[in-house]
């Protein structure tokens, strides 16, 4: 898959909160870097997801892509998004994606308590 449907896949399954989809997208060499701390393999990374998408599956939650650039293996997102406890106003992942699988990826991100 090339790194923009690798994107793709990535950004349906997390705005629909699809662990399993989501998990598709990593292998156990994929490194995850937050704020929150540095997330490695399988196991570590569905945690983070885990967490994140019992936030964002609250009901009024919003995710919204406003841009991506894709140079090769490497990808960039900017989005915006709300849930009943938080304000997500600014936030960016870059990922590095190698033969289909996201190795890694960073997020940043300017998340308000509400």
């Amino acid at each position: 898959m090339t790194t923009k449907e690798i994107l793709d896949h990535h950004w349906d399954a997390f705005t629909t909160q699809d662990l399993d989809m989501v998990m598709e997208d990593y292998d156990e060499g994929s490194v995850v870097i937050t704020n929150m701390g540095t997330f490695r393999g399988l196991d570590e990374i569905e945690g983070l997801f885990t967490n994140i998408f019992d936030e964002f599956s609250q009901a009024g939650s919003t995710a919204e892509l406003e841009m991506e650039e894709i140079e090769g293996d490497t990808a960039y997102i900017v989005w915006h998004g709300e849930t009943p406890d938080n304000d997500y106003a600014f936030c960016t992942d870059t990922f590095r994606i190698e033969d289909g699988v996201i190795t890694m990826q960073t997020f940043a991100g300017d998340v308000q308590p509400k």
